[in-house]
């Protein structure tokens, strides 16, 4: 049976949800992957107006459109991270305070228990995010941590996270913790130290992301194949190495598609992805959760690259044969 194809609306925050539904819809997409910025979905509004969270799904259903997944990954990343201006944009002023490391990791650890309860009021069974990391900085940077900075890094990861996910697992929503540099978990060994530092909770597993495994030179389906019970959501976003012999494959200090970057996003099927590899894949795992454009590409209008991509997707979905068939 083919799985619900949804639109990620982080990169469509500028616009209202109301215009997002009404062409995402057009467009052949069955539901959203919900962010928490914008305007798209309020958490506190959420969670003290009884009438907000009926009335976003009334205005979705009116589209036919579902929430099976809300995303929260700016303030998620604000828990784990060190603090500084850089965050002041990425989550909401109450979050923000006044700025002190400490109170706004603090208060982004209680927007994350929220977005879980505002999850359950509107059945969604997936919240996902990042979770920030003390350490990114070290990882491909001079002085090399220790083994302890490393353990020290995890052990606080996991005091940061653990109430966290007790709320999610009193809701009964599952964590899918994006795998994406910048975050503690980014390759595949990383991913294996945050599950063990999270004792292996089962309200802790994955976005299965392949663009952000692709560039890094991991293998998406070697990921699958090595965490089969622990995806819990997948982003279909494609990317295309560009390197030319001047530029390596670390982001460097260069905007979504300056030439000068060694990789860059590409809308799905318009990179270097083995989309059929990932199918089968998780096809194998038995993987029957959404699969979530989250389109971004800055050599194509996003319009046109939102209905191609649901083409795209749609196209590709295929089931796995059944059992007992004749071969």
């Amino acid at each position: 049976m083919p799985r619900q194809v949804l639109l990620f609306t982080g990169p469509w925050a500028d616009v209202p949800l109301d215009v997002l539904a009404a062409k995402a819809a057009g467009w052949g997409y069955s539901g959203f992957e919900l962010c928490c910025w914008g305007d798209h979905l309020e958490v506190q509004r959420g969670l003290s107006d009884d009438d907000y969270g009926p009335a976003r799904l009334d205005l979705l259903t009116r589209h036919d459109l579902q929430v099976p997944v809300v995303a929260n990954h700016k303030v998620g990343q604000a828990v784990c991270d060190p603090i500084d201006r850089r965050h002041q944009a990425l989550v909401p002023e109450y979050v923000w305070g006044d700025g002190d490391p400490a109170g706004v990791q603090q208060r982004a650890a209680e927007e994350m228990t929220a977005t879980f309860r505002l999850a359950e009021r509107l059945g969604a069974g997936v919240v996902s995010g990042f979770t920030g990391s003390p350490i990114w900085g070290y990882v491909a940077g001079y002085p090399a941590p220790r083994a302890a900075d490393i353990a020290d890094a995890m052990k606080q990861f996991a005091k940061q996270w653990h109430p966290i996910l007790d709320v999610a697992r009193e809701c009964g929503v599952r964590f899918a913790c994006e795998v994406h540099p910048g975050q503690l978990a980014f390759d595949l060994y990383s991913a294996e130290l945050v599950l063990e530092a999270i004792d292996h909770r089962e309200e802790f597993g994955f976005t299965f992301d392949p663009s952000h495994m692709h560039w890094q030179g991991v293998d998406p389906v070697e990921f699958l194949r090595r965490f089969p019970d622990r995806i819990y959501h997948v982003h279909v976003k494609d990317a295309q190495l560009a390197l030319n012999g001047r530029a390596g494959v670390l982001a460097g200090y260069w905007p979504s598609g300056d030439p000068r970057a060694g990789w860059q996003f590409r809308s799905p099927g318009h990179g270097g992805i083995d989309w059929p590899g990932i199918i089968r894949t998780l096809n194998a795992i038995g993987y029957d959760g959404a699969l979530s454009v989250d389109w971004h590409d800055p050599g194509m209008d996003r319009e046109y690259g939102a209905v191609d991509a649901c083409r795209f997707v749609r196209a590709i979905d295929f089931d796995p044969p059944q059992r007992g068939a004749k071969r």
